[in-house]
């Protein structure tokens, strides 16, 4: 089952994700779609990233999935998590990804799957072209995979809330 877990920024979206992939059983991959480009120093994106794998248990393998992730998915047995759908969608030129891709290598999955993605729409408005493509893109995205996903949940200032499908 597919499990998408969306959230604002430092809404706690990925510790819930990595409770419930851990609650999955065995050991997870853990499949990381940001990929820091060799020239870019960001301090702040370093430390997201290395508190992210310092909250790993050690039992967990960790896939650079990158741009790949649709063929990763594929690759991957046993419980995966995915962090996150708008790194992915960022390190697209035009913010253009295979949807439908990524969205088969969900559904073929037999394994617990959790999606961490970031809630766009319910933000600011961009004051940028980029900042709204960029919404327009992850929003897109992000029902997209909930149609594939078997449970989707909200989570603000820690708090889950379940979300139903459409009626």
């Amino acid at each position: 089952m597919v499990t998408l877990v969306l959230g604002g920024a430092r809404s706690g979206k990925s510790e819930v994700a990595e409770r419930l992939a851990a609650r999955a059983g065995g050991p997870v991959t853990y499949l990381a779609t940001y990929s820091p480009p060799a020239c870019l120093s960001d301090d702040d994106m370093a430390g997201r990233v290395e508190a992210h794998r310092r909250r790993r248990p050690p039992e967990w393998t960790t896939v650079e999935a990158g741009l790949g992730l649709p063929a990763a998915l594929d690759a991957v047995a046993g419980p995966a998590l995915v962090d996150s759908l708008g790194t992915w969608v960022a390190a697209h030129e035009d913010f253009a990804v295979d949807t439908a891709a990524l969205c088969g290598a969900l559904a073929r999955r037999r394994d617990p799957t959790v999606v961490v993605s970031e809630e766009v729409g319910m933000g600011v408005h961009p004051s940028t072209e980029s900042g709204r493509l960029f919404r327009d893109a992850l929003g897109a995205l992000n029902t997209a995979v909930a149609t594939v996903a078997g449970q989707v949940m909200l989570v603000v200032a820690g708090r889950v809330l379940p979300l139903e499908p459409p009626g």
